[in-house]
């Protein structure tokens, strides 16, 4: 992890720690849209919350950050949503709040997404084999993987690369999966977790065969589409972002020889693979994601469209199995003290809190 992610996540558990000293009150039973309104009016503190922005608008200034977005939801209404420095330093961009950003692995709760719905549709189960559905890894070693192991990254796979290298020939995304069979499980699936990007692309290989679909097509219509995330997509090629290329933040890793930092991905640049992939990839924004968010903490609707039924939340937002240094992982969401959420290398973060309605992001 570079030292510009563990600033971002530093920054992010301290927004959380701050919107925790706010006391819980009666909970709504009503599914919420997302709205603007004051904090006040879902007992919050608006001197809390500018405090909490706070955090993040010296960070910049100390050149911890170069730019971020934040946004933090209760009971549907959003009380802040704030862009503060630059999108693209280097061109002096500034941050605005419908930047487009790479997500990273915030686009594994999308990927399973994908599986709940063919589950729920009878396409898939969670016990299946894999090999059920890729006969590539029909043998000793990947044989007994099931679709819930690689969900809560309990199979064992433990390929330190997104994909096997080099990439075959005229390659798609169920080609790279279906390789992944003659590697197999490093240790006895179902026993420990090992955070698997290898495991999260062969999810998206079996959301292409259970729905016959592309994995970018197959999410635009079952998620993007019905909630309304016009801003949301599974491959940062510029043709693909129906003209908004212009709209994307850089990445940044790495500060260089001058301290300052130094873009490690510019909009525009090269794609990595030539194929929609689940460990990583989604483009989005942090409204769309919020959207997203609000969905899950919905019970599965928004907008009186139903994505997913209320026990596939509860099954996919609970833990399957416990993680090192705390907490748990279900099935595309990590668990820890009763929220859930993920986070992306990219420098994308997006919690849930169930038991106060809220949601929070910080994208940068």
């Amino acid at each position: 992890m570079s030292t510009y992610s563990r600033a971002v996540r530093r920054t992010a558990i301290a927004l959380i720690l701050t919107i925790g000293v706010l006391a819980p009150d009666l909970q709504s039973q009503e599914a919420q849209t997302l709205s603007y309104g004051a904090p006040e009016d879902v007992g919050m503190s608006a001197a809390v919350l500018t405090g909490a922005l706070g955090v993040y608008e010296e960070a910049i200034e100390r050149g911890e950050l170069v730019g971020a977005v934040v946004l933090v939801a209760r009971r549907g209404r959003i009380v802040l949503h704030k862009a503060l420095g630059w999108r693209d330093k280097e061109q002096g961009l500034p941050m605005e709040r419908n930047t487009l950003f790479r997500m990273a692995s915030n686009t594994k709760p999308l990927v399973a997404t994908g599986i709940a719905k063919l589950i729920e549709q009878g396409r898939l189960e969670y016990t299946d084999l894999v090999r059920t559905h890729i006969p590539e890894w029909d043998n000793y070693r990947a044989g007994f993987i099931t679709v819930g192991q690689l969900l809560s990254h309990s199979s064992g796979l433990r390929i330190s690369s997104l994909f096997l290298q080099p990439l075959a020939a005229n390659t798609t995304l169920q080609k790279e999966a279906a390789r992944f069979g003659s590697v197999g499980a490093s240790v006895p699936p179902g026993e420990t977790y090992s955070y698997s990007n290898p495991g999260y692309n062969t999810l998206a290989a079996l959301v292409e065969i259970g729905s016959g679909q592309l994995l970018e097509d197959y999410l635009k219509d079952i998620a993007y589409r019905p909630l309304g995330m016009a801003d949301s997509y599974n491959h940062q090629a510029g043709h693909k972002l129906d003209g908004k290329l212009n709209r994307m933040g850089a990445v940044y890793y790495e500060r260089g020889s001058n301290g300052e930092w130094e873009p490690g991905g510019t909009p525009g640049g090269p794609v990595s693979y030539p194929f929609a992939r689940g460990s990583g990839g989604m483009i989005s924004t942090a409204w769309d994601y919020a959207v997203f968010c609000q969905m899950f903490l919905n019970g599965g609707i928004y907008n009186g469209v139903r994505i997913l039924e209320p026990e596939t939340v509860e099954l996919m937002t609970s833990p399957k199995i416990q993680v090192s240094g705390g907490g748990g992982y279900g099935y595309g969401w990590r668990i820890t003290d009763g929220t859930y959420g993920h986070g992306g290398s990219d420098g994308t973060n997006a919690w849930v809190d169930p038991e106060r309605e809220i949601i929070g992001l910080v994208f940068t």
